[in-house]
């Protein structure tokens, strides 16, 4: 026997009837709008018939430990938020579970089923109150004269039956609608998906960022060596000019000196062209440090998310054990409420057994006198 909620899980009376896989969630009890996974993967969700008490549950196990146990009442809705994520409030546990679907079909089925077990529940209740009314005796007289209800467990502890296990003075808690994860979160949106997603980015970018480092010392020697060559260029073109002004002197060499100074000209323009080239080079690589430096702050700040998400799967975890703690400790104290309450059962009915017996000794005294 596995419990949760407010009823225990024995699969052994209750036969499953159908059956899908999903990643289960639970409303944050604090703030009634963000969702807390339950699963850490996808675990089976079936639909559970007990036929002899006639009532339908959801129940969900991941591992022994059941993450959902909520039997259906006629006054529960299912919602669907999104084409692959559905919810409902069970006012018994006091909590709105979510189901996250591999696909839209199989939410719809969900639904589906649902929506049909939620009838039989509600047909089966009314059933139920027909057979109680048809059936239903005058019970014995007691001493004042006043007409006393047979006591049963059932009716100390309650049916399964009834709506939600409210009392007509109970006032009833609205269900939630909080939205549905994500859908960059998916429904393997656990924080170990985050992490992983977060630090595969990070090891990209710290790939990319030593390429461009090293892109960008390689170029860092590399406008050295140009400003190098440009600084040479640049003194062999001031001594070409005076070479020209030299030779343009010399008059009675004219045809050469225009030879040669054809020749100059073109190595000026290409060393002209040449240096063009360099400094378009040298802008490229500034405009490539200014990306590895965006780089850089996309890496620190993605450290940052990756260590608030390690924090807070801590404090998940922490709150995850309290919760465990405290379900146990309410499994206990409602055991030993029950041997309690069977205990007064006991003593209540040789009470019972005195009285009739004293009655049948004053009916006789009275007959004899």
């Amino acid at each position: 026997m596995l419990g949760t909620g407010t009823e225990p899980v024995c699969l052994s009376r209750e036969q499953p009837i159908f059956s899908t896989r999903a990643h289960v969630f639970q409303i944050d009890p604090s703030t009634k709008k963000n969702w807390v996974p339950t699963s850490k993967h996808a675990v089976t969700v079936s639909y559970f018939y007990d036929s002899t008490r006639n009532v339908y549950r959801i129940i969900s196990l991941e591992g022994s430990k059941a993450i959902i146990n909520s039997t259906i009442t006629p006054n529960m809705t299912f919602t669907k938020t999104s084409q692959k994520f559905g919810q409902w409030a069970d006012s018994r546990a006091n909590t709105v579970y979510g189901l996250g679907f591999p696909s839209e079909n199989h939410l719809v089925k969900f639904a589906e089923k649902f929506a049909e077990f939620k009838e039989a529940a509600r047909l089966a209740k009314e059933q139920s109150h027909d057979k109680m009314e048809l059936t239903s005796t005058p019970s014995q007289e007691s001493a004042s004269g006043e007409l006393l209800s047979p006591v049963t467990p059932e009716s100390i502890n309650g049916t399964d039956d009834e709506d939600g296990g409210a009392t007509p003075g109970t006032p009833q808690h609205t269900e939630p609608r909080p939205d549905p994860p994500t859908p960059t979160l998916p429904f393997s949106h656990s924080s170990t998906s985050i992490n992983k997603h977060w630090e595969a980015e990070l090891a990209a970018l710290k790939g990319n960022n030593a390429k461009l480092t090293a892109a960008l010392l390689e170029s860092t020697a590399n406008v050295k060596q140009w400003k190098q060559q440009l600084a040479a260029y640049q003194e062999e073109a001031e001594r070409l000019h005076k070479r020209v002004t030299e030779l343009e002197c010399v008059s009675g060499q004219t045809a050469v000196i225009k030879a040669q100074k054809t020749d100059l000209n073109q190595t000026i323009e290409e060393l002209q062209a040449t240096l063009g080239a360099k400094e378009e080079e040298l802008e490229r690589l500034k405009a490539e440090m200014e990306v590895a430096n965006e780089f850089q702050l996309q890496k620190e700040s993605l450290t940052q998310k990756l260590q608030a998400t390690e924090e807070r799967n801590q404090n998940l975890e922490a709150r995850l054990s309290a919760l465990e703690q405290t379900v146990e400790n309410a499994q206990q104290e409602r055991e030993a409420f029950r041997s309690h309450l069977r205990s007064l059962l006991q003593l209540l009915d040789g009470k019972i057994f005195e009285l009739t017996e004293l009655r049948d000794t004053l009916a006789k005294l009275i007959e004899s006198s």
